[in-house]
């Protein structure tokens, strides 16, 4: 861990108590009403920062929580959050991490690179993708493009604000909520979207 790192994961408390405070990245959407997407999520390619691929149709039945991440950003202590999460969901919830440099280059890093400081500072299990593009673009990631985009997830265009932006899909497919990144993973409006 970089000093930079250090002190972002020391402050990352008051970023987010701040950020909340004044309003800033703190928006969450709900589909009302619950929305059948015209596409598939579980049709959407995943490569892993391992380099294989993850097939979403494994993932039927159970939520799952898609987040943009970075290692260098004051947001970057939500992977402790995250981690605490699918630890205590384990049963009905996935999480994934979609490493990307699409805000002020807070991503630099390699793959592998990720994967270490993920393990080593936070001792996250749950899946990486491959480092990749998460804003709308032509190189848009092809789960994001479907998570930003109401033609294919029913409802929502909104694409990340920032790092650590949350999109919930539920059991089913649906896209059911986007959490903006100053709402924590542990937050009362993400545990409770997750039991329901």
């Amino acid at each position: 861990m970089t000093g930079r790192q250090k002190i972002m994961r020391a402050i990352y408390p008051i970023i987010t108590g701040m950020s909340r405070l004044f309003g800033k990245n703190n928006e969450v959407l709900k589909a009302q009403p619950k929305q059948t997407p015209p596409v598939s999520i579980y049709d959407q390619p995943l490569k892993l920062n391992n380099g294989t691929q993850l097939n979403l149709n494994e993932l039927s039945g159970k939520k799952i929580l898609f987040v943009n991440t970075a290692s260098d950003c004051g947001y970057t202590g939500q992977y402790e959050e995250l981690q605490r999460l699918q630890n205590k969901f384990a049963a009905k919830l996935v999480v994934i991490g979609f490493p990307a440099n699409d805000f002020r280059e807070q991503e630099k890093g390699s793959d592998e690179d990720i994967a270490q400081f993920c393990k080593i500072n936070y001792g996250i299990s749950f899946p990486l993708a491959a480092k990749t593009v998460v804003i709308k673009s032509g190189e848009q990631n092809a789960v994001f493009n479907w998570l930003t985009h109401k033609e294919k997830n029913g409802w929502n265009d909104k694409q990340p604000s920032w790092n650590f932006s949350k999109f919930l899909v539920d059991e089913n497919g649906s896209l059911t909520h986007y959490f903006d990144p100053s709402v924590s993973p542990l937050g009362k409006e993400v545990t409770d979207a997750i039991a329901q």
